[in-house]
């Protein structure tokens, strides 16, 4: 007999769904048929496979020793073999982390050997004791949004499935603001507000900005206002009201003003100036601040509080050029 105590990172799921990672290798017709035999019981009853977990159930599972190695296979959680890596952790409680993400590093793996930070948080977690491969089974933390690699700046992050659930929410609905901070060729002044619609190129893996609705276009909206100017660049806080991909770069670059650094949508003479003379060698795009709401339940004490990750050491660099030359 198997004894699956539910800790708080597991919380919220259905018992179907904790079974089905416990226990990977084995068919959901095989969870049922164990369900309704009462082979598999929950709090010491019947369970259908609907019930939503609360930290401290049990989960017995009355399998031989054999059956359970069968269905739990021998596939190795990667985490447990990434080497730790420095976070730079801009907050931490039961439920989310905040991490000022460093250009070069992934979000999330685009191809299944890759190392991300997902897997850094992980191993992380691991060797804090905030977590324990047991966990890892039945929930495997992740980031609630997506940094493109050579973007810099704040990701969240889900510890717990009730975390990871409300925070991916928050994000969705926009009721979290987002802002960034960038770099961008040409001065410009005041504020603005940019709208139009996405278009993707998903083989070449870039986006087009269009002033209708073409092709399936996605709807989008930034807004901008200028902290500095100076030397034929300027210094940008962006407000992203819609989140799409590359959509601060591509708006940008649309009206004139490409971010300095960027391969896809950039200068390329501007480019190999700043490489030069400031050793740019990404966009210099940072996702600087992220502004809570008034909020309930599980991420209720993050109400109307505000988290701010530095800038990079080359961002700082151009930046304070720019107002050097601006003065």
């Amino acid at each position: 007999m198997k004894l699956i105590t539910v800790t708080p990172n597991e919380a919220g799921q259905r018992l179907d769904k904790l079974l089905a990672k416990y226990l990977r290798e084995a068919p959901k017709s095989f969870l049922y048929r164990m369900l309704r035999k009462k082979n598999i019981t929950l709090n010491g009853k019947k369970a259908q496979g609907s019930e939503l977990l609360a930290a401290g159930d049990e989960i017995r599972l009355f399998f031989s020793d054999e059956t359970l190695r069968k269905f739990q296979g021998e596939k190795r959680n990667p985490e447990l073999f990434v080497p730790p890596q420095p976070l730079s952790i801009l907050y931490e409680d039961a439920h989310i982390l905040l991490v000022n993400k460093p250009a070069g590093m992934l979000s999330q793996k685009a191809r299944p050997e890759d190392v991300s930070l997902v897997e850094y948080l992980i191993t992380y977690l691991l060797q804090s004791g905030s977590l324990t491969p047991e966990e890892l089974a039945g929930f495997r933390p992740s980031v609630c949004n997506r940094l493109d690699r050579n973007t810099s700046g704040i990701v969240a992050a889900g510890k717990s499935l009730a975390g990871l659930q409300t925070m991916s929410l928050l994000l969705r609905e926009r009721t979290v603001r987002k802002f960034y901070r960038c770099v961008t060729v040409g001065e410009l002044s005041g504020k603005g507000r940019l709208s139009g619609y996405l278009q993707k190129d998903r083989a070449a893996n870039q986006v087009a900005v269009r002033e209708s609705p073409e092709d399936g276009g996605q709807a989008i909206e930034t807004e901008y206002r200028v902290l500095a100017a100076g030397g034929g660049l300027s210094l940008l806080e962006v407000h992203l009201i819609t989140g799409r991909s590359h959509q601060i770069r591509a708006h940008l670059a649309s009206i004139g003003h490409p971010i300095l650094g960027d391969p896809k949508y950039g200068d390329p003479a501007q480019n190999r100036r700043f490489r030069a003379s400031h050793g740019v060698s990404t966009q210099l795009l940072h996702a600087f601040r992220l502004e809570f709401p008034p909020m309930e339940g599980t991420l209720a004490h993050l109400s109307n509080r505000t988290f701010c990750a530095p800038e990079p050491q080359t961002f700082c660099a151009v930046a304070a050029w720019i107002k050097t030359k601006g003065s």
